[in-house]
């Protein structure tokens, strides 16, 4: 019930209410010019030139640009038989109008779509260049493949300004001529080896970190003074030095006569004249890996025990249970977190590494990150590095949402 002191009294707070809220949009609106720069930077630097990179996988529009007479005639085809002489009138102006480069790109990214069709274009567009009306005769003389509807398909496929034909191959599949996706032929499905690959080799080495991180970030949080600065600095030490360095390093102790295989010669455990084939293979792709991600694997694991307090463990002692028991239902469920951030940091940062497989691995070591740097800078297939770029990225984002799904991103310590 509304009183005379309750309307007073509201009446006297509510100009103070309005100068809390005020203060408060000041104050955010303050916070949010602080860290405008940092958003700014963040927001040119990186999400921009990963999102004009992802849109890379569908962006087709050179094909229709070039052709665009092309476009517009075979959009009308039922798709049976062979074009009528409209459609062949209509590709001879565009490669007439075109210039030679654009010829040669239109060319370079149809030969994506059939290996051959490059050099079909080409050869038909020099032709073409001096041919009058009607043409299908001159296109069928330049190349007897004009007079099949196959590479009609191919090029109505090739059409659209934008295209799921990269981010199909990236998975090995394709559409048909009535643009049904199927997989492609065992022999040309490359992609999907390549991914599964790159995450049992991630996954792989996340359990070897782990294994070996563990126990050495135990050993850390449970050392006291110089010996545990001891421990620590030999753990960072690796942060100090060029990556390209460490793995270079590994050829030289890996290789057929290095210091691994010399040392086991020596110590009597191989023949000399058969060393261990530990290099150019997916044991010094672990190997490697697994010494450069270890930091990363012991760090976080280290910050969660060096918070878990000794007297729980006292406490599970005093009342009578065994030193694994206490171990198993005390230390590792508090010790939980460092490791799920441990493993999540490790197993992100081995979907994305080149180097060092690129150095110590063989052709069949490969990892998908080879792959896109393949397609980038030697073929130029900005389609299919992108579109594997974006298939890794949908990846780690499956792999967060599953990590805040089953132990919560609030949970996350990494130092």
């Amino acid at each position: 019930m509304l009183t005379d002191d309750v309307i007073n009294n509201a009446i006297d707070t509510a100009p103070l209410a309005r100068r809390l809220r005020g203060l408060r949009r000041k104050g955010q609106m303050r916070a949010l010019l602080l860290v405008a720069p940092l958003m700014l930077f963040l927001l040119a630097i990186f999400i921009l030139p990963i999102g004009m990179l992802l849109t890379r996988s569908v962006d087709n529009r050179e094909v229709a640009r070039t052709l665009p007479n092309t476009v517009a005639m075979l959009s009308s085809w039922d798709g049976r038989g062979v074009p009528d002489e409209a459609v062949y009138a209509a590709l001879a102006t565009d490669l007439k109008a075109s210039s030679r480069e654009d010829v040669a790109e239109i060319a370079k990214r149809l030969n994506y779509y059939e290996t051959g069709m490059r050099s079909m274009l080409l050869k038909t567009a020099r032709t073409i260049r001096n041919a009058k009306a009607p043409y299908e005769d001159a296109f069928v003389a330049a190349d007897a493949q004009w007079a099949t509807p196959r590479y009609w398909h191919l090029l109505r496929q090739a059409m659209p300004e934008l295209t799921d034909f990269y981010l199909l191959a990236a998975l090995d599949m394709s559409r048909d001529e009535t643009g049904v996706i199927a997989t492609v032929a065992p022999e040309n499905a490359v992609h999907v080896d390549v991914l599964l690959r790159t995450f049992a080799v991630s996954a792989s080495v996340t359990l070897l970190c782990l294994l070996l991180g563990y126990p050495l970030a135990a050993l850390i949080a449970r050392s006291k003074g110089g010996a545990a600065n001891t421990l620590l600095i030999l753990v960072l030490l690796p942060f100090w030095t060029s990556l390209l360095v460490r793995t270079s390093a590994w050829v030289v102790l890996l290789q057929s006569r290095g210091v691994v295989n010399s040392a086991l010669a020596w110590l009597g455990v191989i023949d000399p004249s058969q060393p261990l084939e530990l290099i150019y293979n997916r044991i010094g792709v672990l190997i490697a890996m697994t010494h450069i991600l270890l930091p990363f694997m012991v760090l976080p694991i280290y910050s969660v025990m060096k918070s878990i307090p000794p007297i729980y463990l006292r406490a599970a002692s005093s009342l009578g249970a065994p030193p694994l028991s206490a171990f198993w239902r005390i230390y590792l469920p508090m010790s939980m977190p460092g490791v799920s951030a441990g493993g999540l940091l490790v197993f992100i940062l081995a979907l994305g590494y080149y180097i060092t497989p690129a150095l110590v691995g063989g052709p069949r070591d490969q990892m998908v990150s080879y792959y896109i740097a393949y397609y980038s800078n030697q073929v130029t297939n900005w389609g299919m590095a992108a579109a594997l770029s974006a298939i890794l990225l949908v990846a780690v984002l499956i792999l967060y949402a599953v990590y805040n799904r089953m132990v919560g991103i609030d949970r996350l310590r990494i130092g």
